[in-house]
C-alpha cells in the first residue's frame, strides 16, 4: 500500500538549490583547512595544540562534505534529515578543530555564525534556533573541557557566552529574515496566480469581444489586437507591428487624437463598404504613454437597431393587423361598388386612387406579417434546377413577361437545403424587384447556378441602373426603398429568410450592367460536378 508523505519530504528545487551551495562553501572549507594546515601548520594558530587532530578532523570533514554532495544528487533521506545532519557535523567539526587551534582565542567557532545563517536562509526559519543552542552547547563543552585539563582559562567563558549570543542572534535573525522571504514568496504566488488569471480572462474577453480592439503602446507599436478587429481591418499582424505602416489611415486618426485629443471623423470607412466606429481610451503605463483604440463594426449597430425597430413593428402589427384589415377590406368594397356605378371619368380617376393605396396599405401590412415566417422555418433537399425551372415558369405567367426576358443559366443537379415556401418567396422578392429595374430586353433578367468554394450559389441579375455605392449599406434595412409604391420590406424579408435556412443573401458587385443578388445556400455534400468558379 502506497503511504503519501507530507509536502515537506518533498521541498521544492527552492530547497534542494541553496542546500547545494551551502555544500559548496563546505567544501571549499574544508580544503581551505587542509591547504593552511599542511603547508603552514601552527604559524597560522591552525592546529596549533593539536595539530594531528586538527589535520584528521579536516579530512573527516572532507570526506562527509563529499557524501553530502551524493545524497544531494539522490534527494535521500529527506530534506530535513540531510540539512540537520550537516549543521549537525558541521558544529562538531568546527568545535573539535576550535578545541585543537586552542579553543576560543583561535575563533574558528565564529564560522559557525554561517552554518547558522545558512541553515535559517534555507530551511525558512525552522529548527534554527535548535541548531543555535547546539552550538551553544558545543562551545561551553569545549571550552570546560579545555579549562579542566588546563589549557584554557576560566576567565575566558565570558568570550564563549558572548560567542553563544551571537549564535542565538543570528539564528534570531535568520528565521526572522526567511520567515519574511516566505511570507513575500507567497505573496508574490499570489500576485503570479492573479496576473495569470487576469491574463486569461483578457485574453478571453478579447477573443469574444463583438468589437475590435487594438492596444497601443507610446511608441505607436501594436501590443495587442482581437480577432474582431483583424475581421474588420482585413488584416492579422504580429505583436509589436508599427501602426503607422500597418494601418495609416488608423494612424491618422489616432495620432490627430494624441495631439487635439478629438479626431475627424467618428466614423472610419473600411475596406469593402464596412465602416467601424472610432473610439479611443488613453492609458498610462510606467510613465508611457498608449492607448486602446475600438473598433465598433456598423453593420452590428444596424442590425441592433433593426431588431429593436422590427420588435416594436411587432408588437404594434399584433395589435393593430386585425382593426387595420377589416376597415380596409369595407373601404375596397365600397369603392370597387362606387366605381361600378359611377360614370363620371374624373370620379373613376379618383376612386382608382383609393384603389391603389388601399393596395398598398393591404401588402404592406401582409409583408410586415411575414416577419414572423423565420422562425417557422422547415428545411428540406430539393433539387434546385427542377424548382427554377418552375418557378420561373409561375413569375412569367403571373407576371405577364415575354418569353425570353427571363433566362436561367448554369450546370445542373445541384441539390440545396431551403424551406421551399420560404426559397419561393426569396426568389419571388428579388425577381420582382430585378424586373422592376431591368430594361425588359430578351435576357434582361438572368438567374445563374453554380458552385463557389464548395457552396452552391444563385445570382439573380438584372441589366438595369444598379444600385449606387451610398445605397449598398442601406438595401438590406427595413423600409428602405427607391421605388414609390415600394414597402421597403421585400429584400429585408429575402435576407432574413435566407439566415433562418442557414443560407446567405448578399448585394453582388461582379462588374456587370445592372444589380445583382447573389444567394449562398448553406454547406452539404453535393455529388454532381460543378464548374468551380460560379459561372
Amino acid at each position: 500500500m502506497l503511504i503519501n508523505k507530507p509536502a515537506t519530504d518533498f521541498p521544492p528545487s527552492d530547497f534542494w538549490r541553496p542546500l547545494f551551495y551551502f555544500n559548496l562553501y563546505r567544501l571549499a572549507l574544508a580544503c581551505f583547512f587542509l591547504f593552511l594546515s599542511a603547508i603552514f601548520g601552527p604559524s597560522l594558530s591552525l592546529g596549533a595544540y593539536y595539530l594531528k587532530l586538527f589535520l584528521g578532523t579536516s579530512v573527516v570533514y572532507l570526506v562527509l562534505v563529499i557524501i553530502s554532495f551524493v545524497t544531494l544528487r539522490l534527494r535521500w533521506p529527506r530534506f530535513n534529515l540531510q540539512l540537520a545532519g550537516q549543521i549537525g557535523g558541521d558544529i562538531v567539526v568546527l568545535t573539535v578543530l576550535s578545541f585543537a587551534s586552542g579553543g576560543i582565542q583561535s575563533n574558528v567557532g565564529l564560522l559557525l555564525l554561517v552554518s547558522l545563517a545558512a541553515a535559517g536562509m534555507i530551511s525558512r526559519g525552522r529548527i534554527t534556533l535548535f541548531f543555535a543552542a547546539l552550538a551553544s552547547i558545543a562551545a561551553l563543552l569545549e571550552h570546560s573541557y579545555s579549562i579542566v585539563y588546563a589549557v584554557a582559562d576560566v576567565a575566558q567563558f565570558v568570550q564563549v557566552g558572548l560567542l553563544c549570543i551571537s549564535y542565538f542572534a543570528v539564528a534570531w535573525l535568520a528565521h526572522t529574515l526567511a520567515k519574511y522571504a516566505v511570507e513575500s514568496q507567497k505573496l508574490a504566488q499570489r500576485r503570479g496566480r492573479d496576473l495569470v488569471s487576469l491574463a486569461e480572462a483578457n485574453r478571453l474577453v478579447m477573443r469574444d469581444m463583438q468589437d475590435g480592439v487594438l492596444v497601443i503602446d507610446g511608441r505607436g507599436m501594436i501590443m495587442q489586437m482581437n480577432v474582431s478587429a483583424e475581421r474588420l481591418l482585413r488584416k492579422s499582424i504580429n505583436k509589436e507591428s508599427p501602426l503607422s505602416d500597418t494601418f495609416p489611415i488608423l494612424f491618422g486618426e489616432y495620432s490627430l487624437w494624441k495631439k487635439n485629443g478629438s479626431t475627424s471623423r467618428d466614423i472610419l470607412q473600411l475596406d469593402e463598404g464596412l465602416q467601424a466606429r472610432l473610439r479611443f481610451v488613453q492609458i498610462e503605463r510606467d510613465a508611457e504613454q498608449g492607448a486602446v483604440i475600438f473598433l465598433e463594426d456598423m453593420r452590428r449597430v444596424r442590425a441592433e437597431a433593426q431588431q429593436i425597430k422590427l420588435a416594436a413593428l411587432g408588437r404594434l402589427t399584433a395589435n393593430i393587423a386585425h382593426e387595420v384589415r377589416n376597415p380596409l377590406s369595407a373601404i375596397s368594397y365600397a369603392t370597387e361598388l362606387l366605381h361600378e356605378e359611377l360614370g363620371d371619368p374624373k370620379q373613376q380617376r379618383l376612386l382608382n386612387i383609393v384603389l391603389d393605396n388601399t393596395r398598398r396599405i393591404n401588402q404592406i401590412v401582409q409583408d410586415v406579417m411575414q416577419l414572423n415566417r423565420r422562425d417557422r422555418a422547415c428545411p428540406e433537399v430539393f433539387d434546385l434546377d427542377a424548382m427554377m425551372r418552375v418557378f420561373i415558369e409561375e413569375f412569367r405567367l403571373a407576371e405577364r413577361i415575354e418569353l425570353g426576358m427571363m433566362v436561367m443559366e448554369g450546370l445542373e443537379d445541384y441539390a440545396v437545403t431551403f424551406d421551399r415556401d420560404h426559397f419561393r418567396q426569396v426568389l419571388w422578392n428579388l425577381c420582382r424587384n430585378g424586373l422592376r429595374y431591368c430594361r425588359k430586353l430578351p435576357g434582361s433578367l438572368k438567374l445563374t447556378m453554380g458552385m463557389l468554394e464548395q457552396r452552391v450559389v444563385l445570382d439573380v441579375q438584372d441589366d438595369g441602373p444598379g444600385v449606387t455605392f451610398e445605397q449598398q449599406g442601406k438595401l438590406f434595412e427595413p423600409f428602405f426603398t427607391t421605388a414609390i409604391d415600394g414597402t421597403g420590406l421585400g429584400l429585408y424579408i429575402a435576407k432574413e429568410l435566407c439566415e433562418a435556412n442557414g443560407a446567405l443573401l448578399e448585394y453582388h458587385i461582379n462588374g456587370k450592367r445592372g444589380a445583382c443578388f447573389r444567394i449562398t445556400f448553406c454547406e452539404r455534400d453535393n455529388n454532381a460536378g460543378g464548374n468551380e468558379n460560379g459561372r
